[in-house]
């Protein structure tokens, strides 16, 4: 009976906490809708800079989606800790009696919700504008949804390194981007592997494996470097 109510009470918590983070995220529209339009222009940036030329785009397609949806995750991290950390409520989160883990895991979803899954529902339109074959736009979202929720939990533990820092843009590339390479390296695989006719379903399990493992680390390393930013 106590562990049942202990298991309601850490649900009921989590649901809290994710309803908490979507609603914050209606209330500061511009840290969603940011990093949404840097990824729209910045892949919009390619067709205009190397011409007309649809067999170059489609060949770069992959890594350029990629690179960028990277680059947009970093730029949304920004938004996940900082004004947790300026009101207090980040140190109320640390003392609460309810799972740390699970607490950040919620967190870190509603993050993802509200900025990482836009990214992946605008992929095909993406696509599409760099000439990408239509064969690779459902693998390509598969790897995105695979590979931006581990994303964004690397870019977690990066922030919550940083979160006490005013100006943490650079440091927070620094420790993100060695971590990201093995998801950007089997994402673009992933289409590369559709578009030449070979199977994709083990460099996915791959992205979902590394996925798994994010999952079970990251919280763990996001709530010790967030006691060391704290304190």
């Amino acid at each position: 009976m106590k562990s049942q109510r202990r298991t309601l009470n850490t649900t009921a918590c989590l649901c809290a906490g994710l309803q908490r983070e979507l609603l914050l995220a209606l209330r500061s529209p511009g840290n969603t809708i940011n990093p949404l339009m840097f990824f729209i222009i910045a892949v919009s940036l390619f067709p205009l800079g190397g011409g007309a030329d649809t067999a170059y785009l489609s060949s770069i397609a992959p890594g350029v989606i990629w690179v960028t949806a990277l680059l947009a995750v970093m730029l949304s991290m920004e938004s996940l800790f900082r004004s947790d950390y300026e009101d207090g409520s980040l140190e109320q989160l640390l003392l609460s009696p309810q799972p740390l883990y699970f607490q950040l895991l919620a967190k870190v979803f509603g993050h993802w919700l509200v900025t990482g899954l836009p990214l992946v529902l605008l992929t095909p339109l993406l696509g599409l504008m760099l000439s990408l074959p239509v064969a690779g736009y459902m693998p390509l979202m598969l790897g995105l949804l695979l590979g931006t929720p581990t994303l964004n939990l690397i870019g977690a533990i990066g922030m919550a390194l940083t979160v006490g820092l005013s100006r943490s843009g650079l440091l927070l590339a620094v420790l993100v981007l060695p971590l990201s390479i093995p998801v950007l390296v089997f994402g673009a695989g992933v289409v590369d592997a559709a578009l030449n006719g070979l199977p994709v379903a083990g460099l996915l399990a791959v992205l979902g494996a590394i996925l798994a493992l994010a999952l079970s680390l990251a919280p763990l390393a996001i709530g010790a470097a967030l006691r060391i930013s704290v304190n």
